[in-house]
């Protein structure tokens, strides 16, 4: 199933907008992407734009995209044998209506506890590469989940159903009608 409209990645530098609070970096960073992209089409301003962050905390420190192995690593053994917390949040922007809706998601992942040899494993693959936790739990680090409280999808980075349900509060023209409309 494929998403009904162009994916246009936004180019920002995220470390920019670190906040302590994951909730308010991600929303900030789903509208900044947002309005990065009406500043890129300013001579065609599109009629929607939705912009997504995810990153990844425990109850010490947020976790965004590792920048090299080294700090894959790191992150992957604090990671190890806990559970931690994937925040996503979604911003919808209907250009035609000039509105913003911004909404959060968060999921609580079990880690199982990885080995050195795991780790190295898992590294070597290089899933680790631009994803928040230097984690894809739709690739092979899904092995080392134990467990997944709430929505797998909000650790992809786009929590489908809550999109959906986004997307039709909004009006987006897809076929599907309201529920009682």
């Amino acid at each position: 199933m494929g998403l009904p409209f162009n994916v246009m990645p936004a180019k920002l530098d995220e470390s920019l907008f670190f906040n302590p609070d994951p909730v308010k970096m991600t929303q900030e960073l789903s509208v900044k992407k947002i309005e990065k992209v009406i500043e890129e089409m300013r001579n065609r301003p599109p009629k929607w734009i939705c912009g997504a962050d995810t990153v990844i905390a425990t109850e010490e420190k947020i976790f965004g995209k590792a920048k090299n192995r080294d700090e894959a690593s790191l992150i992957l053994k604090q990671l190890s044998g806990r559970h931690h917390k994937a925040v996503t949040s979604m911003a919808l922007y209907r250009g035609r209506e000039d509105k913003m809706d911004c909404r959060t998601v968060s999921c609580t992942v079990n880690f199982a506890h990885l080995s050195d040899d795991e780790v190295n494993w898992y590294l070597d693959t290089n899933e680790w590469q631009g994803v928040a936790g230097a984690y894809r739990i739709q690739g092979l680090a899904s092995c080392f989940i134990t467990s997944i409280e709430g929505s797998p999808t909000t650790v992809v980075g786009l929590p489908l159903r809550e999109f959906y349900v986004m997307l039709r509060d909004n009006g987006y023209p897809y076929g599907a009608k309201t529920p009682g409309s």
